[in-house]
C-alpha cells in the first residue's frame, strides 16, 4: 500500500486564518472528526486524515450554509396608475378653500372658524382638525405645501393607489392634528397643510421600512428609510417659532404607523378601481363635512 492509499495519511482540508482554522476546528470536533492544525505564523492549515476528508468537507459546507444569512427574495413592486389624479384633487382643494378664505364666502372668517384651536373645550370641534389642514396664511405658505404635497403624495399614490393613499393621509393627519390640539396650550393656533405633507412621508417611510425588516438586511439598510424620513422631518419641519413641530411630528409618526401596518397587513394595496374610488370620495366627503360643520358653527 503507498502512501497516498494509506486511510490514515493527513490530508489539508483548509488554509486559512488562525480563526477560521479555530471556527472549523469546532464543527469538527463536535462531529467526532479527527484533525491536526498546523501552525503556518500568520496563517495555519487544519488537516485531517484521508478517510474523513470527504464527510470533513460536507460538515464545513454544511455549517457555511447554516451561517449564511437568510435573504428573501424582494417582492416586486407594482407602482399604481392615476398618482396624478389624487395629487391635482389636493392641490386643487386648496386652491379652492385659499380662495373662499381670502373672499371670505358665506360671510364667514374661515380662518377663524377652521384653525386648530387649543383653548378650552376645542376639542369638541373635532371638525378643526380635518379644516386646518386646507387653511394658510399666505400664498409662501399655501405654495409650499402645494409643491410638496403634490410631490409626496404622488409617491404615495404609486404606493397605494390614489384613492386610499389620500384616504390614508388625512386619516393620519387628521389624528395628529386632534391629538396637537389636546396637547398644546390653550393659545396654540395653527393651520397648513404641512401636517398631511408628512403623514404622505411618513406612510412611505412605515411602508419602506418593515419591508427591509422582514427581509433581514443589515441594520444601515434596514433602518435607511427611517433615518431618511426623520432627516427630512428635521429639515423641512422645523423652522421659525411660527412652524408647529409637534404637529409635524406627530403627522410623520402616525403616517409612518399607518404605513408599517400596511405593510404588515398586506393591505389595503388594492387595485380595484370601486375602492381605490370610494376611499379617495370618503376623503372628500369628510373634507366637506367638516366645513359644513365649521361654517355653521
Amino acid at each position: 500500500m503507498t502512501e497516498a492509499d494509506d486511510p490514515t495519511t493527513p490530508a489539508p482540508l483548509l488554509r486559512g486564518s488562525q480563526r477560521a482554522c479555530a471556527e472549523a476546528a469546532l464543527v469538527l470536533a463536535a462531529k467526532d472528526i479527527p484533525y491536526e492544525t498546523v501552525d503556518l505564523g500568520a496563517e495555519c492549515e487544519l488537516v485531517v486524515p484521508l478517510a474523513q476528508l470527504a464527510v470533513a468537507r460536507a460538515e464545513l459546507e454544511r455549517y457555511a450554509l447554516e451561517r449564511a444569512p437568510v435573504r428573501r427574495v424582494r417582492p416586486v413592486f407594482m407602482p399604481f396608475s392615476g398618482a396624478e389624479i389624487g395629487s391635482g384633487i389636493y392641490a386643487a382643494l386648496l386652491v379652492l378653500v385659499a380662495y373662499c378664505a381670502g373672499i371670505q364666502a358665506f360671510g364667514a372668517d374661515w380662518l377663524a372658524q377652521g384653525s386648530l384651536d387649543s383653548r378650552r373645550g376645542a376639542a369638541r370641534e373635532w371638525w378643526r382638525a380635518v379644516t386646518a389642514l386646507t387653511l394658510h396664511l399666505d400664498q409662501a405658505h399655501l405654495l409650499g405645501n402645494l409643491l410638496f404635497g403634490v410631490a409626496i403624495g404622488g409617491l404615495a399614490g404609486r404606493a397605494f393607489g390614489p384613492g386610499i393613499a389620500w384616504a390614508s393621509i388625512l386619516a393620519a393627519a387628521t389624528t395628529a392634528n386632534y391629538a396637537d390640539m389636546l396637547i398644546s396650550p390653550p393659545s396654540h393656533r395653527a393651520v397648513g397643510a404641512s401636517t398631511a405633507v408628512f403623514a404622505a412621508l411618513g406612510l412611505l417611510v412605515g411602508f419602506a421600512w418593515r419591508h427591509g425588516l422582514t427581509l433581514r438586511d443589515r441594520f444601515k439598510y434596514a433602518y435607511g428609510p427611517v433615518f431618511g424620513g426623520v432627516a427630512l422631518l428635521a429639515l423641512l419641519g422645523a423652522g421659525d417659532q411660527h412652524v408647529d413641530v409637534l404637529a409635524h411630528a406627530l403627522g410623520f409618526i402616525t403616517g409612518a404607523a399607518t404605513g408599517w401596518l400596511y405593510s404588515r397587513l398586506g393591505v389595503p394595496r388594492s387595485r380595484g378601481r370601486g375602492v381605490q374610488s370610494a376611499a379617495g370620495a370618503a376623503a372628500l366627503v369628510l373634507v366637506a363635512l367638516a366645513w359644513v360643520l365649521a361654517l355653521r358653527h
